[in-house]
């Protein structure tokens, strides 16, 4: 990937991105507002303004420098991690998992709105192809996200979700792994294993579900 490729991917994914964290990240703090914790609306993180969600290397050293470094086969990021006081929630261990769910779904939400407008754009008859690279990248990412996030482990929302769901033993146990969590999928992302055994087949199952979703909406502008 020469460096005009890289330009224009950055340009088609800049708008995407910045939407799916920004939602991802209000979503939680919204969830925990709506069950107990104030902590991130004190913050002001209850916010679409993309400025509070953004780590500056998380969200734009890191996906960067892996971008060039890598000629865009592997990059890599996050946002800055909404505030949650669980012994705020009404019912923490509960309440907990709903908040850590509220993120990813938001992000299959998103990559249903762009499919959504990729289908309705296409119906009117636009044939600019920016517009369609932009939704695409839309959907794209933000099913990343919606998968990379369930994955299991802390402190991915999926890791916080199956604490919630295991006995305290085990739970604890799990949680353990969190200052460690984040190098391990690093690890599982450089490798594939991620990729091949988890992000792939929960990509596949989502989009045939968006699919099925926009049915109607295809028939109608079809």
């Amino acid at each position: 990937m020469d460096l005009a490729s890289i330009v224009q991917t950055i340009t088609v994914y800049a708008i995407p991105v910045l939407f799916a964290i920004t939602i991802h990240e209000a979503a939680h703090g919204y969830a925990a507002r709506h069950l107990g914790d104030p902590t991130a609306e004190m913050l002001g993180r209850i916010s679409l303004n993309p400025f509070k969600h953004i780590d500056p290397i998380g969200t734009v050293v890191m996906p960067l420098l892996l971008l060039f470094l890598t000629k865009g086969a592997f990059v890599f990021g996050y946002a800055k991690p909404v505030p949650v006081q669980m012994s705020k929630l009404r019912n923490p261990r509960r309440d907990m998992m709903w908040v850590a769910l509220a993120g990813p779904m938001s992000n299959l939400a998103q990559a249903l709105a762009w499919l959504m407008a990729a289908i309705v754009l296409s119906g009117v008859g636009l044939s600019e192809p920016f517009f369609f690279k932009v939704c695409e990248a839309g959907v794209i990412v933000n099913l990343v996200l919606f998968a990379l996030n369930l994955f299991p482990l802390p402190p991915l929302d999926g890791g916080r979700v199956l604490v919630g769901l295991l006995p305290p033993g085990p739970a604890v146990g799990l949680a353990r792994i969190e200052p460690y969590g984040f190098f391990i999928v690093i690890a599982l992302l450089y490798t594939g294993i991620l990729a091949q055994w988890w992000l792939l087949p929960l990509i596949g199952l989502a989009q045939q579900m968006l699919l099925l979703l926009t049915a109607p909406l295809q028939w109608l502008f079809g």
